[in-house]
């Protein structure tokens, strides 16, 4: 627990986005060499995009949004759905 706040269920939004990024750049989004100084970079969401891979700015934003640091204001899954990202991407008949 990161400021002593206990966390909603939207907190599962920031997981998986933290994967997500791990998938796309191979590295956490928020790291430091030292224990204290990944917990600031969380406290502030201090996350920057690598410039490789090239990632759509459209992904970006995506990303950003599902890394707000206040839950009331992170991307709640049925608008993470709505994203046009996630839109322009989707396969509609669910098969890959």
């Amino acid at each position: 627990m990161i400021e002593s706040v206990e966390h909603d269920a939207i907190v599962d939004i920031w997981s998986m986005v933290v994967l997500c990024y791990e998938f796309l750049y191979s590295v956490p989004p928020i790291e430091a060499k030292e224990h204290s100084d990944t917990y600031r970079r969380i406290i502030k969401v201090d996350m920057k995009f690598p410039s490789n891979p090239i990632v759509s700015s459209s992904l970006k934003d995506l990303i950003s949004k599902m890394l707000v640091k206040d839950s009331s204001q992170r991307l709640p899954l049925h608008k993470l759905l709505e994203h046009p990202w996630i839109i322009q991407n989707a396969d509609p008949s669910g098969i890959s």
